[in-house]
């Protein structure tokens, strides 16, 4: 009996062990894959971001879910995904905000670096030095000779303190040597509207978002923000063009908590690589003015090193602090 019974535990024990090897064996991933958006939803960084979740379950055969976790200009949502578990099912989709933000916080709550596994970029969008008609300036040369005339009395707006639309055009005005007035607003809407209005007279916005007034006349794009000119807008001057080593591109990527395994981080961008590639994916992205990027997580991840520093730079130069 004692025999038949040790036959019987070690029978139902190899039962149970091979019942669960399948679980094991199974690829990731085995449940809903979370992106954590530290933007509103409808923003520059959330649109492109949708573009791709929107199309990654097909490939995953997973659901693909975007958490936007809005605040301080994306502190908060970076923190939630900076201490979330790295288990491969909690990523963060942000955008050049990431490596901005912290500069401006004595006490930051991430490392935009050291906290985070670089996956890839997945995208980069220009932004636009835009002018109201009546400033009577039609390219980069004559805005910054006029700025020179009128130190002071120029005004420019953006969508609030430390973002993107704030930075490239502090940039600008830095390396110009020129002083122009930064006026703050609550968002990038209530900017493009006061400048429509006539009330600023200058901002840097997203292409996609101001080319139709730029058509129309409302509105006059004097340079681009990217090294190179837009291929949207290819008669439009790059602001490099004027003024030498100028760059500054909204670009969005992909990260994990620090820890996440190499097995969800390559699956991950394998799949978005492929996604990118498509026809369906090319044309979401130029509805939007975006450009698709796939590169690998070490050249992601030597891009936000840099991208750290130079921002850094440059909250430095124009005394930038939150806090």
């Amino acid at each position: 009996m004692r025999v038949r019974h040790r036959s019987a535990r070690w029978f139902w024990l190899g039962v149970l062990t091979l019942a669960a090897l399948p679980l094991h064996a199974q690829p990731y991933p085995v449940k809903p894959v979370r992106f954590i958006v530290p933007f509103a939803a409808g923003g520059a960084t959330d649109t492109v971001v949708r573009i791709v979740a929107a199309r990654l379950p097909e490939a995953l055969g997973q659901q693909v879910v975007v958490d936007n976790r809005t605040g301080a200009g994306g502190l908060i949502g970076t923190e939630i995904a900076a201490r979330a578990s790295p288990d491969g099912y909690t990523f963060l989709a942000t955008g050049t905000p990431h490596v901005i933000v912290p500069h401006l916080y004595k006490k930051a709550a991430y490392d935009p670096v050291k906290d985070f596994e670089p996956i890839m970029e997945i995208g980069t969008q220009p932004y636009a030095i835009t002018v109201h008609p009546s400033l009577g300036v039609s390219s980069v040369k004559e805005l910054i000779a006029l700025a020179k005339q009128q130190p002071g009395k120029i005004n420019y707006a953006s969508s609030g303190n430390g973002g993107a639309q704030h930075l490239f055009a502090a940039m600008f005005v830095s390396m110009a040597g020129i002083n122009m007035v930064h006026v703050p607003y609550k968002d990038s809407g209530i900017a493009r509207a006061d400048l429509l209005g006539g009330q600023v007279k200058v901002g840097c916005l997203g292409v996609a978002s101001i080319i139709n007034q730029h058509k129309a006349g409302q509105l006059r794009i004097v340079g681009v923000t990217s090294a190179k000119r837009s291929p949207e807008l290819p008669d439009i001057p790059s602001i490099a063009e004027s003024v030498p080593g100028y760059d500054a591109s909204l670009w969005t990527g992909i990260l994990a908590p620090r820890g996440t395994s190499a097995a969800a981080t390559k699956r991950i961008q394998a799949e978005v690589t492929k996604l990118l590639q498509t026809a369906e994916a090319k044309a979401a992205y130029a509805r939007v003015g975006t450009y698709p990027v796939a590169t690998s997580p070490a050249e992601f991840g030597e891009y936000v090193k840099k991208e750290s520093a130079k921002w850094g730079k440059v909250v430095r130069d124009i005394n930038l602090q939150m806090n």
